[in-house]
């Protein structure tokens, strides 16, 4: 059994869907990492800092995952037809894979349980900081390609 391919207005309309998800799950992501941010000192608080930082990495790996595997798999993939789209795809993707590889790491370094010190979570938080919002900057624009 095949299926009927999506016409343009529905493609318009999933895109459209998955990055009101998308903005939705971003900005669960960054409230939360600025409450782990400010937390100064991260050991003066009701909720364990391992707690803190799994739950953080869990709503930053979905948003990251929907990212990935909802908007730019389009692009990726070659499914994606519009020209503003693809040129700011060609433009903006690659520094977003850049932020994509430091939040991977940090992630890593979390279930790791590497970031005991916290002057060296301190370090992280600060290098995870800018790397998310570059990507947010340019995720914005492309987003933006996206809905025209």
């Amino acid at each position: 059994m095949t299926q009927n391919p999506l016409s343009g207005n529905e493609r318009r309309l999933q895109t459209n869907r998955m990055i009101e998800e998308l903005l939705a799950e971003r900005q669960q992501m960054w409230q939360l990492y600025w409450e782990l941010a400010e937390m100064k000192p991260f050991d003066k608080h009701k909720e364990p800092l391992e707690q803190i930082l799994r739950r953080f990495c869990q709503v930053m790996i979905d948003y990251i995952s929907l990212g990935h595997f909802g908007i730019y798999r389009r692009i990726i993939e070659g499914t994606e037809r519009r020209q503003q789209a693809l040129e700011a795809a060609e433009k903006y993707y690659p520094a977003i894979a850049e932020a994509t590889e430091v939040a991977l790491k940090f992630n890593d370094q979390c279930e790791n349980a590497r970031l005991t010190d916290h002057d060296a979570l301190h370090q992280a938080l600060s290098e995870l900081g800018e790397a998310l919002a570059t990507r947010i900057e340019l995720e914005d624009k492309l987003l933006a390609a996206m809905r025209r």
